[in-house]
């Protein structure tokens, strides 16, 4: 049974790699034997991952890629070709909101700026998109694998102020079981496609919405916390166990599914 679940001996790209939850995905993966590539803007956050994954006896590379710049991805394609071999993974962890696309408490539904919403959908719908195209032969060529997409809770129930993010999100969504049936239809089924969406984690992105200095929750912690059932924030870590069987053949007979990972966020109607 544990074959199964092992990814030992593959090759993965983990774009956002130099993230908190796009970092410990890439962790788990090298971790269970995966050579993984990781891609991002910031070079120092990928080289820190980097480190702690040669430190653990894993196999990582930093490759400098921004997710919406096409040219940039197929150096990095070549790159990881040349330097870890075939991929069969890929994980879409590069993303998240743009402030400026929010609508605060006050301020009016119709001051929203259009630029700054279109910056986020990009990001997120786009920065999923084009790493797919410019990655995906590669999966097939290697005679198939596994795509993991990152939503949100905010996909399937919008959240107050991110608009944007929401709707990018949806569509991410959206993209994934399209991509999920026109890849089982067209390639053989050598290509699975789901997404994971994560509930409330505290990332460097949101730490100051949801948490105090102290680290006690804000006001939104809290009400987010009161609509969790199990009572607390995510942790890194709660994502390996999906991941995993995502990445893995495991999972071989799943595709064009959302996995809720959310503390019962998503079950819970708030009575």
């Amino acid at each position: 049974m544990d074959s199964k679940f092992s990814v030992a001996g593959r090759v993965a790209i983990v774009t956002g790699g130099g993230g908190v939850l796009g970092g410990r995905m890439a962790e788990t993966l090298a971790g269970a034997g995966a050579r993984v590539a990781l891609v991002g803007r910031t070079r120092a956050k990928l080289d820190a991952v980097a480190a702690r994954i040669a430190a653990q006896g894993g196999t990582a590379a930093a490759i400098d890629a921004d997710v919406l710049d096409r040219a940039a991805l197929e150096r990095a394609r070549d790159a990881i070709l040349a330097r870890l071999g075939e991929p069969t993974i890929l994980v879409h962890a590069a993303g998240g909101n743009v402030p400026a696309a929010t609508v605060g408490p006050t301020a009016n539904v119709f001051d929203l700026g259009i630029e700054a919403f279109e910056d986020c959908v990009r990001l997120n719908l786009t920065g999923t998109v084009l790493p797919t195209l410019v990655f995906g032969p590669a999966l097939v060529a290697a005679g198939g694998g596994s795509i993991v997409a990152i939503s949100s809770m905010a996909a399937a129930r919008p959240l107050t102020r991110v608009v944007a993010y929401s709707a990018a999100k949806s569509a991410v969504e959206s993209f994934t079981r399209w991509l999920a049936v026109e890849a089982a239809t067209k390639l053989g089924g050598r290509l699975r496609v789901n997404a994971i969406a994560p509930g409330f984690f505290v990332t460097e992105q949101n730490r100051r919405l949801l948490t105090e200095p102290d680290g006690t929750p804000t006001a939104r912690g809290a009400t987010v916390l009161a609509h969790t059932p199990l009572g607390r924030f995510g942790e890194p870590e709660d994502l390996d166990g999906v991941l995993l069987w995502l990445c893995s053949d495991a999972a071989r007979f799943v595709t064009g599914i959302v996995v809720p990972v959310d503390g019962g966020f998503s079950a819970f109607a708030g009575v």
